[in-house]
């Protein structure tokens, strides 16, 4: 049999909808070989997902189809059959079995009421002619392959007592139990930390080589894809707009949204003023063609290169104004266990003793893996989150010495912007009650008239056009929500504004998009922000100063270039190195490693 496991012909997948045909897959072809990791790179909406699902067979009908093209997949057996075409009982035969899938978001593809173990196991005995007791055995042995900790608890665990990186471990792990000869992986380490991410690319790639296996990574992120892939195909609107090696992709992008999907991830070595966005590389006409505007990844970073000397002085200035906020020995502690009387016997210490000041106009970044506290402080600062000790001095008043009464007037000064923008908007109300709500509570204006007028403005002001104050949560982009949830928290006209994880779930060329537009905002209305992520690149970009956290407390506080470039403590150290960088001479190094 040939090294060719999977040949993609012409795939067309279109959906039905009421405004009409959408061919979400248009005309796409590639070919997967064995031991291959093939990278799909693009935005949301581009089709990669589909794509998978298509070669899964997955595709809702109605109102999905495949409507064009073969999916010809050279099986163990050493048949080629055409996925698109096979009967629905024979292509369960190949789908888990020999080819496997790993979903972006663990928690919605594990099923709440069984066990971890008994999801794995079930994936097994149906493809496995094997007895529950085996099952079990090579359950336990997948466990300790993806080095989940103590698998003998995770086996009776279920997914809500598991972090996000070992949910997504227990996912690879039922992927992989059948030693399948594709890995379809659709965005799996969106979601996680870079030093989980690293973890869970490390342990694919160790995967892949110890069963021979092929590997479709799905991502958003170009620095991912040069971790990991061997090949890239880019994908715009439905269509492959370019493929390569990894190394011709990275080194001479030829399309210009490959080019803007290089350009728009936040640079570690440089310090920008703004990030480049796919409009400074490329205009869509109304026909739907393309213009390039001939600028390279070079040119358009070094025209917003800021000199150090000039962040070095704003930094300066800043510190000399009184603070505008001071955390003094704060925790925030919940209690876990109790003794037979009722009394705290334990707690999870989720801040620990963290001080630090805020200066006016300032961004001040927390960064840290999932479960360090950062956003655990955050809610404690806006009194989201009962504080269990310390001082929170704003403006020269301690917040948690205040009455609810008292709070509520300082609140409107205070505001977030959540991780989830869905979640945080009300389904049932359109976008523009959304905005105005928190007017009318406060008394902001003095009639509805006014708060429409205020609430048009701030939709322009966010990029977003006046008529969409009509419309509801659901017919707007993750981007465009998240545009809609920085306008309400302008609503009041803060001064304060937690950012927590605001753009983690963005595209990274939305992402850029939504940073640019939040440093426009600093500076035209002087706002202070806390910036909360555990993606450090981006907290460099965006900050003045950086605290990293762990386990509760502070492991390092200054300047980000300055943690950049000089961490001093292994655990700061380690979020540095586990960040996927995108080099050249790094992917040249292991394009050359992985040839010899």
């Amino acid at each position: 049999m040939s090294k060719l496991l999977l040949d993609v012909k012409n795939l067309v997948t279109e959906f039905k909808t009421d405004g009409g045909i959408v061919k979400a897959v248009n005309d796409v072809s590639f070919t997967l070989n064995k031991g291959e990791t093939i990278g799909i790179v693009g935005e949301s909406g581009s089709g990669k997902s589909v794509t998978s699902l298509s070669i899964m067979r997955l595709i809702p009908n109605p109102p999905g189809r495949i409507a064009g093209g073969q999916i010809l997949y050279n099986s163990r057996d050493g048949k080629q059959v055409d996925l698109a075409q096979i009967p629905d009982k024979d292509m369960r035969h190949y789908r888990g079995n020999e080819i496997a899938m790993i979903f972006q978001e663990p928690m919605t593809s594990l099923n709440p009421v069984f066990t971890c173990g008994n999801q794995v196991m079930e994936a097994i005995l149906l493809h496995q002619k094997v007895s529950k007791q085996e099952a079990k055995d090579i359950t336990l042995k997948m466990f300790e392959k993806v080095r989940l900790p103590n698998p003998q608890r995770i086996l009776e665990a279920y997914p809500h007592q598991l972090s996000g990186g070992q949910k997504q471990r227990v996912m690879i792990a039922m992927a992989m139990s059948c030693n399948p000869s594709i890995l379809i992986a659709d965005e799996p380490t969106t979601a996680l930390d870079v030093t989980v991410q690293k973890t869970i690319l490390d342990l694919m790639y160790q995967l892949k080589h110890e069963i021979d296996s092929a590997i479709m990574f799905i991502t958003h992120d170009l620095g991912v894809i040069a971790e990991i892939a061997d090949k890239v195909l880019v994908m715009y609107k439905g269509r492959i707009v370019e493929q390569g090696t990894v190394l011709e992709i990275f080194s001479n992008p030829k399309h210009p949204y490959t080019k803007s999907l290089l350009a728009c991830r936040p640079p570690l070595g440089k310090r920008l003023s703004k990030l480049p966005t796919v409009v400074d590389f490329m205009r869509e006409n109304p026909d739907g063609s393309i213009e390039e505007l001939n600028t390279s990844v070079e040119d358009a970073i070094n025209a917003v290169v800021i000199d150090q000397s000039i962040t070095d002085k704003r930094r300066e200035e800043l510190m000399k104004q009184e603070p505008i906020l001071q955390v003094q020995n704060l925790k925030t502690w919940f209690p876990t266990k109790k003794d037979f009387f009722g009394k705290t016997t334990d707690y999870v210490k989720a801040v620990d003793d963290v001080s630090f000041n805020v200066y006016p106009g300032e961004t001040l970044g927390l960064v840290g893996e999932s479960g360090c506290g950062k956003t655990t402080l955050g809610r404690t600062i806006l009194r989201l989150a009962p504080a269990t000790e310390g001082k929170i001095i704003y403006k020269g008043k301690d917040l948690l010495a205040l009455s609810n009464k008292e709070m509520m007037d300082v609140r409107k000064n205070l505001q977030i912007i959540f991780q989830d923008p869905y979640s945080s908007l009300n389904p049932r109300i359109t976008i523009g009650d959304a905005i105005m709500e928190p007017m009318t509570v406060h008394g902001v204006y003095s009639n509805e008239k006014e708060r429409k007028d205020k609430v048009i403005e701030l939709l322009t002001k966010v990029n977003m056009k006046p008529e969409f104050f009509y419309r509801y949560p659901h017919e707007f982009s993750g981007g465009q929500r998240q545009r809609i949830c920085i306008a309400r928290a302008l609503a009041l006209n803060p001064q304060f504004i937690i950012c927590d994880e605001s753009v983690s779930a963005l595209d990274v060329s939305v992402q850029a998009q939504v940073l640019n537009l939040l440093i426009e905002l600093r500076e035209e209305f002087k706002f202070t922000y806390i910036f909360i992520s555990h993606d450090l690149s981006v907290v460099k970009f965006m900050s003045d100063r950086m605290v990293v956290m762990n386990r509760g407390k502070i492991e390092e506080m200054g300047s980000s270039d300055e943690i950049y470039n000089n961490p001093q403590k292994e655990y700061t150290q380690k979020l540095i190195a586990a960040i996927p960088k995108g080099e050249l001479s790094d992917i040249q190094k292991r394009v050359a490693l992985a040839a010899k």
